[in-house]
């Protein structure tokens, strides 16, 4: 190998049926999510509009997390992709310890996301049971994920379309209502609403660095991008525009819709527990606009969950292919789909009906700082094996990717710098710290795992050498 070759995408016995259409709108789906849409409120309501600035320093972060994880899938694109990196550069026990990891976000999320799906249809049919329907949408996806990849990514697509519109016509009348002043807003409505309540930084630098949790959270999944790596049409094309696009979809979705939101309404209106998307459509004045933000939300809650079975299911046959599973997670059914391993977590998933009769709101929260806490693990991992990775590029060891990241592995070591800083906002907060003591018994379960792994099957546990020897 010479460092110039790039080493082919295996054929892992996926169908290739993701096109880039479809990957496009998976990218920016991942990157629009229940976070933005309802947890922004509560950020709003510490921070003030220097949230803005969090979400533009954070997406800065979340780009060099996706420029490392870019170069490593075109070294190498497999599906099980952070689990692949951490096993090969960092050594089994971490591909085996982020693989269930990973496993283990989206199925806490998912639990999530049905429960506030059967919320956002309570809005408009109060008299049908919440478990009721989150069965429903548990049952529909999950049929729609083990008929074939190509109808995960249509209905990806189009949940993604709808946030994206939803967002877009957000900007546009807030821009007209700033530019043009009509609207029952149009009198209060000015960019001074950014400074003139205390500053920008009303409640101080401090209060706006413990939002960064929050803002992590509204990124999370943005990664899942590189999970549909076995089963893009054209990996080598698709994964490079899905990823390079990602600072404008943050410029747009994220810090320029939040700017004009809180250029038309006055950051002291935001209250936890409120969307900001609701909020600035009762103060424009559009009667529909509850409505409108409810069907948005439940559609980025139903995009959430459908990822979280088509990445469950992935996550589970890679496991199984490397010894860290039952063997039966690793069998694909004629649709070319891993549909034992989809069955088993959505039978996890199906807690989340059985918590909608017995778990206040509050545990739902504590839900989501779990899965933050495991995000920010894979995020790591994805930054500590492109370090290695370089290393071994430098060296001569492993060939060069044809999609490098900007400045080598300087950017990752600032990525990863700042998700430990946010990893200890994380601790110093009393009621974030939870999703830690969870992680710790998470760890210790994973831990007394390996050991009977090891002793079960020891060849399992040994560090192997990528199993991918053609070269184009």
């Amino acid at each position: 190998m010479t460092p110039s070759q790039v080493t082919e995408a295996p054929e892992e016995g996926y169908e290739r049926g993701l096109g880039s259409r479809q990957v496009q709108m998976i990218a920016i789906g991942g990157a629009v999510g229940v976070g933005l849409f309802l947890g922004a409120g509560a950020n709003i309501a510490k921070a003030g509009p220097s949230l803005i600035l969090m979400y533009a320093v954070s997406g800065a972060i979340i780009f060099f997390i996706m420029r490392a994880l870019g170069e490593l899938l075109l070294y190498r694109p497999v599906t099980g992709s952070f689990a692949e990196y951490s096993r090969e550069f960092l050594g089994p026990f971490f591909g085996y310890f982020t693989g269930w990891t990973y496993w283990m976000m989206w199925v806490v999320t998912g639990m999530a996301e049905l429960t506030a799906a059967a919320i956002y249809i309570h809005y408009w049919f109060p008299s049908v049971p919440q478990w009721l329907t989150a069965l429903v949408f548990l049952v529909v996806l999950f049929v729609a994920n083990l008929i074939s990849v190509k109808l995960f990514g249509e209905i990806e697509f189009w949940f993604s379309m709808v946030k994206v519109t939803a967002l877009i016509g957000m900007i546009v009348i807030g821009l007209g209502v700033l530019t043009f002043g009509f609207s029952a807003a149009g009198d209060t409505a000015t960019v001074s609403n950014l400074w003139q309540f205390d500053g920008f930084f009303p409640k101080g630098i401090g209060s706006s660095l413990m939002t960064l949790q929050g803002v992590m959270f509204a990124y999370l999944a943005v990664e899942l991008v590189g999970v549909t790596a076995g089963e893009s049409e054209n990996p080598e094309k698709t994964l490079p525009k899905a990823i390079n696009t990602l600072p404008w979809r943050i410029a747009l979705f994220y810090v320029g819709a939040l700017t004009v939101i809180l250029c038309v309404v006055k950051w002291t209106e935001f209250a936890e527990g409120v969307s900001p998307f609701v909020k600035a459509f009762a103060v424009i004045g559009i009667p529909a606009g509850a409505g409108i933000v409810n069907f948005v939300v439940l559609t980025a809650a139903l995009s959430s969950c459908n990822s979280g079975m088509y990445s469950t299911g992935r996550m589970l046959r890679t496991l199984a292919d490397n010894g860290e599973a039952p063997k039966a997670f690793g069998r694909l059914s004629a649709s070319k789909t891993p549909a034992f391993a989809i069955t088993v977590s959505v039978a996890f998933m199906c807690i989340g009906v059985v918590l909608n009769y017995v778990v206040p709101e509050k545990a739902f929260g504590y839900v989501t700082s779990v899965a933050t806490a495991a995000g920010i693990w894979t995020w790591l991992m994805i930054l500590i094996s492109h370090i290695r990775y370089r290393r071994a590029v430098v060296a001569g060891r492993l060939p060069a990717s044809s999609f490098p990241a900007p400045g080598g592995s300087v950017c990752s070591w600032i990525a990863v710098a700042f998700l430990l800083f946010v990893t200890g906002l994380i601790a110093y907060d009393a009621d974030a710290r939870v999703c830690l003591y969870v992680m710790a018994g998470w760890a210790a379960a994973l831990g007394i795992g390996w050991l009977f792994l090891r002793k079960g099957t020891p060849g399992t546990t040994d560090r192997r050498e990528p199993a991918l020897e053609q070269v184009g």
